[in-house]
Order: structure tokens, then C-alpha cells, then sequence
């Protein structure tokens, strides 16, 4: 009885060898009329050198060079407008006044009070030759005068509060207060700024401190102004650094006559420092960023093919990037001048893949890129 058990064992994975044997073999041959797989298609660009000027970049806030928000020191209320919103004026141009008859009429009053006490002190001093009048009434009559005059000063000084003059040249805003409405002290009414020239201010760290100078020229972009530069020139550098964050502050001078800058805007400001230096560079998307380090891969040419064409075949290289510029990248060591770099369709492949170039559109390799225009 064991024996027949094992004979039927045998025979049924006998079977089955056979069967597995037979799919074997179906499986081949099939593989073998595919014939190979066919190439990868990839994108790719030459390794050139490139000069690339070493420089800083930072982001910093425009300011104007002078700015205030006008308000009165007084409350009362709006008898006079002199301006329209958006006006250009000059300064110590009247622009708003408050009603003020109350306290012209008390200025009236104190001016009678100070003659009387001119006239009393000026007979006082006539008669202090004869000795008719007192020293005591003279210094008496002199105080009283000075007071007068203190009191009229004052008076007039409130009075010149409820005037608002233009401090500076420059460009007013929009007027937050109409004819005839109440001001409580310290309201804004407009906001008047300098824009012409207009200060950028940024940080550095202290690390560039040795890089920098007064007076050294500075390029300033702002997303406003797509691929525009406004130059400038450094004109204060902060005389301590920040302990926080060990960054110091640096201010920026930048011509502004078409006032298309304005306070408050982020610009992103490029200091040129040094001599330039000549990389090899290449699109980022080039490299193949990895924990265990970066790769490229690089297409060579083989043997000709059925077609006469030689073919095209990719091996990695580890390389080593330094900074970026813009859609580049500088790569210190691991590709040579001349080499073909694939730009995109990476994934797909490994060493030795076969590949088909098609360079009919190619990623952005732009050293300056800036954002394509609404609608677009």
C-alpha cells in the first residue's frame, strides 16, 4: 500500500514538472519574438561653461526716504482743504485747516491784555527816573508784560496747530477726512511720501559683512515689474549685528523718478561681489538629488545600429553641484564640457538603458526666469 502511495507521488509531480517545463519553454519563445525593449525617450542639453558673477541675494522692504501719516495734534473741526487726493506738493504747502474763530478772538484778547502791560511798564520806566513809582512796581509791571507775551504765544501756538503744512516734498494719498467733520487729536488725514529716490532695506548675514561696502552698486527686481532692474547704490550699513539672528541690517538708495516703486513693496535686492567665475552648468532638472549623493546621466554613443544610427546609450555619474542661479545649477565635478546630459525622462532609466533623444521641448533652463504674464 506505501509503495502504490509513492508511485502515484511521484507520478503526479512528474506531471506537473512537465507542465511547468512545457510553460517554460512557451515563455521563451514568446520573449524571444518581442526582441528587445525599445528605447527610453528623453530630453537632454550639451554641458557648456558659463560665467556667473558671484554675488548676494537677499529680500528686502521698500521705504520711503520720507514718509508720515498727517494728522493734527488738536481736535476740532474741518473749515479748509487745500488738496486733492494724489496731488504732488511742496514743502510747507497749506493743506487742511480746522475752524478756529474761538481761538483767534482769545489771541485778540490777550494781544489788548499785552499792550495794556507794554503801556503801564513803558510809563513805569519813565517815571522811575523822578522816583515817583516804586523799583517793585516796575519789576511788577515788567513781569505782568512778559506773562502777556507768554500768553500769546501760546495761544498763537494752538492756533498754528490747526493748520497742517506739507513737511516735505512728495506725493500725497487719499484724503480720509471731509469738509465740516469732527477730528478728534491725532486723526489721520493723508499720508504724504518721498518716493523719489526710495530706500530698500534688507538683512545679510554677518558672514557677507567683508563683501560689502558704501556706495556699492546694488540691482533690486520686484514681481510688479516682471524682468526689470532698478539700480541703486548701498547707503547705510548698521553698525552692530543683530544677536538674535546675527544677520545685520543694510539700507539701499535706488533711483525712483517714475515713482512706479512705492513704500511698503518686497523687492529681492543682487549685490555683484567679486570677480566672476566660469562653471559648467546645467538645468535642475538635470540632477537627481539623493540622500547617498546626486546623479546624472549621460548619453554616449555606441555601435551603429540596424539602421546605420548609432545607438544611444546613458551611464550615471555622481556629481557635485554648487549654487544655483535662477533654472541652473553649477556643477563643480562630475561632467566635463561637451558631455550630453539627459535634462528629463530619468526615471526610467538605469546604466546601459538605450534611449531615443527628442528635444522638441526642453525644460527651462533660464538664469534669470521670471513668471509668464497673467492670462498666459
Amino acid at each position: 500500500m506505501f509503495i502504490r502511495m509513492v508511485v502515484m507521488l511521484v507520478l503526479v509531480v512528474g506531471v506537473f514538472a512537465g507542465l511547468g517545463g512545457m510553460k517554460y519553454l512557451q515563455i521563451k519563445e514568446a520573449l524571444s519574438r518581442m526582441g528587445p525593449p525599445p528605447p527610453a525617450t528623453v530630453s537632454t542639453t550639451v554641458a557648456a561653461f558659463d560665467d556667473w558673477q558671484p554675488q548676494l541675494e537677499a529680500v528686502g522692504s521698500l521705504r520711503a526716504v520720507n514718509g508720515a501719516d498727517l494728522a493734527f495734534e488738536v481736535p476740532g473741526i474741518v473749515e479748509e482743504l487745500h488738496f486733492n487726493s494724489g496731488d504732488e506738493v511742496q514743502a510747507g504747502a497749506v493743506l487742511i485747516k480746522l475752524r478756529d474763530d474761538e481761538d483767534v478772538s482769545k489771541l485778540h484778547s490777550l494781544q489788548a491784555v499785552a499792550d495794556l502791560a507794554n503801556i503801564t511798564y513803558e510809563r513805569d520806566m519813565k517815571q522811575i527816573g523822578a522816583q515817583t513809582v516804586s523799583q517793585a512796581t516796575v519789576d511788577a509791571d515788567k513781569s505782568k508784560l512778559t506773562a502777556a507775551r507768554a500768553n500769546i504765544a501760546e495761544q498763537q501756538a494752538l492756533i498754528d496747530k490747526k493748520v497742517i503744512h506739507a513737511p516735505f516734498d512728495g506725493r500725497l494719498g487719499i484724503r480720509a477726512v471731509d469738509l465740516g467733520q469732527y477730528l478728534a487729536a491725532g486723526t489721520t488725514v493723508v499720508t504724504l511720501q518721498s518716493l523719489d529716490p526710495i530706500y530698500v532695506d534688507f538683512f545679510l548675514p554677518q558672514q557677507a559683512l567683508d563683501q560689502i561696502r558704501i556706495g556699492q552698486t546694488i540691482s533690486a527686481k520686484v514681481d510688479t515689474y516682471p524682468g526689470q532692474l532698478f539700480a541703486g547704490e548701498i547707503s547705510a550699513i548698521e553698525p552692530k549685528v543683530d544677536s538674535a539672528s546675527r544677520n545685520v541690517r543694510v539700507r539701499a538708495t535706488l533711483k525712483n523718478p517714475d515713482y512706479r516703486l512705492l513704500p511698503g513693496m518686497y523687492a529681492t535686492v543682487n549685490i555683484a561681489t567679486g570677480d566672476p567665475q566660469r562653471f559648467v552648468t546645467l538645468p535642475q532638472t538635470a540632477i537627481t538629488f539623493n540622500a547617498y549623493g546626486n546623479t546624472v546621466y549621460i548619453v554616449d554613443k555606441g555601435e551603429a545600429g540596424a539602421d546605420g544610427q548609432p545607438r544611444l546609450t546613458v551611464r550615471q555619474s555622481f556629481v557635485k553641484t554648487g549654487e544655483t542661479r535662477g533654472d541652473q545649477i553649477a556643477v563643480l565635478d562630475g561632467v566635463k564640457e561637451g558631455e550630453t546630459v539627459v535634462t528629463a525622462g530619468q526615471l526610467k532609466l538605469r546604466n546601459g538603458a538605450t534611449v531615443a533623444v527628442n528635444n522638441a521641448v526642453l525644460p527651462s533652463a533660464d538664469a534669470n526666469p521670471a513668471p509668464a504674464p497673467a492670462g498666459n
